[in-house]
């Protein structure tokens, strides 16, 4: 909005052009989004407060969690209003993959967003069956993909990159929208999983959000991406405006959800930020290297499917509790060590993953 403002204004004075560059568009809209984070914060926790939107505590958890009982929840709404200004201030919206992304985003946040209304205002155990979840996850991702496919306008586009081989690019061809597809719902319930603890899931997804910026902006430049073998996206670098959007805001919301939290994001912002790193991954062709960078998530759900797996087949449980963060914490772990220790696993993560540039 503010770049189409900028274009008319270059023509009075030149030294506005400077905001046609998306190095400078992207470190205000990270900043945008942290201050928008930071000055609804207060309202919408008090609102969430006054709704009695708390949050729900298993029985079964650790007792440690007993005292977050009531805690504000659904405060994914903090985080997609301020990534939707930011975006929408910052961005060139005549670029297909703002709006792709950002329909994304707030289509899983709705999505939850009802899930966690059901549970947490209607008082439903179930909230939204998993099966009309599931559902309308599938209808936004496939549309969003079958969308990209058909719109694909170079072969880079649709091609499989596999990290630290600098010739072996795959033509996926229709496999592109069911790889896609994997991605994104598997991405969002991933975060989703991965939210258990005050902080846990979104200075990961922070990290990952900003690795993914910088993937977007070599990947939009043609001579980057040429030297760096990887696809070339035309018009891609302007997703780098929307993943430092998702970087503030994620830091807002983390100054009032560090431990102990004032407000806990809920399915609402799980797994709508969980939807956009898949996205922003199918974007930029970077499906595997989300994969490594997004460990942390990648484990959670893993520790999930082998509990649920070994229960069913044999009786026994593998873990203490599942996901894996509450494992460690009935081992003893206080939570902000576990928190702390999964944030710089992902750091190292992040790193392995941006290595991929170079290292072929």
């Amino acid at each position: 909005m503010l770049l189409w403002l900028m274009e008319l204004l270059k023509y009075l004075y030149h030294g506005f052009a400077v905001f046609q560059y998306i190095t400078l568009r992207a470190i205000l809209s990270t900043l945008t989004a942290l201050f928008v984070a930071l000055l609804l914060g207060p309202y919408v926790i008090s609102r969430l407060a006054r709704y009695k939107v708390g949050q729900v505590i298993r029985t079964d958890g650790p007792q440690s969690h007993f005292s977050k009982a009531g805690t504000p929840t659904m405060g994914g709404l903090l985080i997609l209003i301020s990534i939707t200004v930011a975006v929408l201030l910052w961005g060139d919206l005549s670029n297909p993959y703002i709006w792709t992304v950002l329909i994304v985003t707030l289509g899983f946040g709705v999505i939850g967003g009802i899930d966690d209304y059901r549970k947490l205002v209607l008082k439903s155990s179930r909230g939204m069956a998993s099966r009309w979840k599931f559902f309308w996850q599938s209808v936004l991702a496939l549309l969003v993909l079958l969308y990209l496919y058909f719109t694909a306008k170079t072969p880079d586009e649709t091609l499989l990159l596999i990290p630290f081989f600098k010739n072996i690019h795959i033509q996926l061809g229709w496999f592109y929208v069911v790889l896609g597809y994997f991605v994104i719902v598997g991405s969002s319930n991933a975060v989703n999983l991965t939210d258990g603890l005050d902080g846990l899931a979104i200075l990961p997804t922070v990290m990952v959000a900003g690795a993914l910026g910088i993937f977007a902006y070599v990947g939009g430049n043609y001579q980057f991406a040429s030297y760096l073998k990887i696809p070339f996206v035309p018009g891609a670098g302007e997703l780098t405006v929307f993943c430092t959007a998702a970087v503030g805001a994620g830091l807002g919301f983390l100054w009032f959800n560090t431990y102990p939290a004032q407000v806990f994001m809920g399915d609402m912002g799980s797994q709508g930020l969980g939807a956009m790193l898949g996205l922003m991954a199918v974007l930029v062709r970077q499906e595997l290297v989300l994969l490594v960078m997004g460990g942390i998530f990648v484990l959670e759900t893993v520790s999930v499917i082998l509990q649920v797996a070994s229960f069913k087949l044999t009786g026994k449980r593998i873990f203490r509790m599942a996901p894996i963060h509450h494992h460690f914490e009935l081992k003893g772990w206080p939570e902000p060590r576990v928190i702390v220790r999964f944030w710089i696993i992902t750091f190292i993560l992040v790193l392995c993953g941006l290595a991929t540039l170079k290292l072929r």
